[in-house]
């Protein structure tokens, strides 16, 4: 999801919930204590000098079990962060703590903003040596349309 998007939909709520892969839902008593560009420059395995830029919220639980965070308080949060920090419409990452600080993607089901998993990614396979997965076919496949049979004399 990117930043246009999660503005159009905080456009149409009466309230914001994020719900963790596991289907549990952060306490509805969240903050989002950051909002942020962050630039990610780094080199792959391969030598390919790469950048990523997205858009970092931090959501963050405290005791204060009667907070409520409305949809245009954020979209006020967002704007400003977008004035002062020149953010462009791009990818949103949220920070979340669990057992230690997890990263996710976000989508929207409708109802509920979904954290989604993310997963790390070799970008240089073709320089660093994996393997090619090869398709996987099964004998069947394999002798279909053959004129190799048993008895045919090509084996």
């Amino acid at each position: 999801m990117t930043l246009l998007e999660i503005k159009n939909k905080l456009n149409q709520l009466d309230k914001i919930a994020f719900q963790l892969p596991n289907g549990k839902l952060v306490p509805n008593y969240f903050h989002v204590t950051e909002v942020g560009k962050i630039n990610k420059h780094f080199i792959d395995c391969g030598g390919t000098v790469r950048n990523e830029e997205v858009v970092n919220f931090q959501l963050w639980n405290a005791n204060d079990y009667d907070h409520r965070l409305h949809p245009e308080k954020l979209l006020n949060i967002i704007e400003l962060s977008e004035r002062v920090l020149e953010i462009d419409d791009l990818k949103i990452e949220v920070e979340y703590q669990g057992d230690t600080i997890r990263k996710f993607g976000l989508d929207f089901d409708g109802n509920h903003f979904l954290l989604t998993n993310k997963q790390t990614d070799c970008l240089a396979k073709d320089n660093c040596g994996i393997p090619v997965e090869k398709p996987k076919t099964t004998l069947s496949e394999i002798n279909s349309g053959s004129s190799c049979t048993p008895g045919g004399g090509c084996c």
